[in-house]
């Protein structure tokens, strides 16, 4: 994006996410992961609104959903939200400082938890939320750094462990 303001960093994936209420996830995204605003366009009926959000080092774009340009616009059918889908096909990864913080105040924010914070046998602090538009945030903090071999050691062990318990 080469609004002053808004530019991305060369190389960069900038996930673009679609919403049906822009004003809405703007809020929560601000109030659950520190989301700054850095530009937000105006709306239009021909190419709806979009804001770019930075959230800790990342940028990402959210736009609203525009269903009623489909007809003219064919393009636009390859592109709803996870609402629209009844499900998203993506999970966003997102590495904090204290994992536990993060999740909680999604959750506060409205977040439903999809999977709750678990000390993970590859090293992490790692659980996932689901926003209230439908996206997946896996949330992490890495608790050691682990050898390629020993998390292979330990997720045969955690694999066995989980054939014992059925």
């Amino acid at each position: 994006m080469a609004i002053q303001g808004s530019e991305w960093t060369p190389g960069a994936i900038v996930p673009h996410l679609t919403v049906r209420n822009l004003d809405e996830s703007i809020d929560f995204y601000r109030v659950a992961f520190g989301a700054i605003e850095l530009y937000r366009s105006p709306a239009t009926a021909e190419f709806g609104q979009l804001a770019s959000l930075k959230i800790w080092n990342s940028v990402i774009l959210v736009s609203a959903e525009l269903p009623s340009q489909r007809p003219e616009k064919p393009e636009l059918g390859f592109v709803a939200s996870p609402e629209t889908l009844r499900g998203t096909t993506c999970v966003f990864q997102i590495c904090v400082p204290d994992a536990d913080d993060v999740y909680h105040r999604a959750v506060r924010s409205g977040a439903l938890p999809a999977m709750p914070l678990t000390d993970m046998f590859w090293g992490d602090r790692y659980g996932w939320v689901r926003d209230p538009f439908g996206y997946l945030w896996a949330i992490c903090s890495v608790n050691e750094i682990v050898s390629p071999e020993e998390n292979d050691r330990r997720m045969f062990l955690a694999a066995e462990r989980k054939v014992e318990t059925r």
